[in-house]
């Protein structure tokens, strides 16, 4: 088990991190409780040319201002003012591109987990919904730009490898707006973990 350095996050391949993402093992630590799981599906955002990213055209505003740091930080944003929505910036300073967490497994730190979701036990569905991640991770948005080789929010690579035919790449979700960019296959799903 190793923390996944910075050197990951700053290649520029969004697409291709992305899908690596797959497998890796995500965990907080807020308030003393870990809490932490594998993750199973994540979104590419390809910056300035992508016409669904915050960042299209070279948008810089106080909330997208993060994107454009050095990656291997938290990019996170509040949906419909209700839900944080977690994603991981990649690529050099000033290239914005990141990617959404929509799913993972939950391992480490369950009870926690059901307290924060105010849940009694695990569904099947669990951990499928990028607001469900953030809020039984207890990602907030006040986490925006938090490094992710800290001890707050991390990553580690623990060998777990995903069979390609076990990948599936469809187009993104709730992205209609971005014309030709919401059918690019930018979405990763795991179908099976072995």
């Amino acid at each position: 088990m190793s923390k996944i350095n910075k050197e990951f996050y700053l290649r520029d391949d969004v697409v291709g991190i992305s899908k690596e993402l797959l497998g890796k093992y995500i965990f907080t630590k807020f308030d003393n409780k870990l809490t932490g799981g594998i993750i199973t599906e994540t979104e590419a955002y390809e910056g300035i040319s992508d016409k669904a990213s915050h960042a299209y055209g070279g948008r810089r505003t106080k909330r997208t201002e993060t994107m454009f740091s050095k990656g291997g930080v938290a990019y996170v944003y509040l949906c419909y003012g209700v839900h944080s929505l977690f994603n991981i910036v990649t690529n050099k300073k000033d290239v914005p591109h990141a990617i959404l967490i929509r799913g993972f497994i939950p391992t480490d730190g369950i009870d926690f987990m059901l307290e924060r979701t105010r849940k009694t036990k695990l569904s099947k569905d669990f951990g499928i919904g990028p607001g469900k991640f953030s809020k039984a991770l207890g990602i907030h948005f006040s986490h925006s730009g938090m490094d992710l080789s800290g001890n707050k929010i991390w990553l580690e690579d623990r060998g777990l490898k995903i069979d390609e035919k076990n990948i599936i790449a469809t187009k993104r979700i709730g992205i209609d707006y971005a014309e030709e960019d919401a059918l690019l296959p930018y979405r990763f799903v795991v179908s099976k973990l072995k």
